[in-house]
């Protein structure tokens, strides 16, 4: 049971801090440059950090990148139509979004800060509240870091990453996804979220 948990829990927060964040208009939305970029996400839960620092590395493809772009389900359709509120606001080197959707059962109260110059690096604070608590989560807060690293590997196409520190892979333990590995992800914490 505390592995299906730590499971769902880690696949939550990869989920969340990757690919939450809602849409912004095209001329406002911050795109990284094209290259590989290592994105650092520490989570954490109801106050207590997540012992295991998860370390992804992403190909980007800049004509295709959307930092903010929001998943799809594909039984749901549109995920802002889930949401009663989504404030967005342009900073000096960022913006900020404050939110309010219905996840499931669950009213997820959020707030996301992104900065950065996106040509070398950007960091992502995001802090969401549910209610009623979500698989016992009441909050869940996530930092995201993100850093050029130079262009892409042979073979990689936009999407591809790879995963480490991942808890059970054991020291210096990878996972590699695609594209298509992030849409099964994303339909998996959807299912588990409700």
């Amino acid at each position: 049971m505390r592995i299906h948990k730590t499971a769902s829990l880690l696949i939550a927060g990869l989920v969340t801090a990757l690919l939450v964040p809602p849409v912004v208009l095209a001329a406002d939305k911050p795109m990284r440059k094209s290259g590989l970029w290592e994105i650092r996400v520490e989570n954490t839960i109801d106050g207590q950090k997540m012992p295991d620092l998860m370390t992804v590395q992403m190909c980007v493809d800049q004509s295709k990148d959307d930092l903010t772009a929001e998943p799809r389900d594909m039984k749901k359709g549109d995920v802002r139509k889930q949401c009663s509120k989504m404030d967005m606001k342009r900073t000096g080197s960022g913006m900020v979004v404050d939110s309010v959707c219905t996840v499931g059962k669950h009213t997820a109260t959020g707030r996301t800060v992104i900065t950065g110059n996106f040509n070398s690096e950007y960091r992502m604070e995001n802090a969401t509240r549910f209610t009623p608590p979500m698989q016992g989560m009441q909050t869940t807060s996530s930092v995201t870091t993100g850093k050029w690293l130079g262009p892409c590997k042979p073979g990689q196409k936009h999407g591809s990453m790879t995963v480490s520190g991942m808890p059970g892979m054991g020291p210096g333990g990878e996972y590699k996804m695609d594209p298509e590995m992030m849409k099964r992800m994303q339909q998996m914490q959807q299912k588990y979220s409700r």
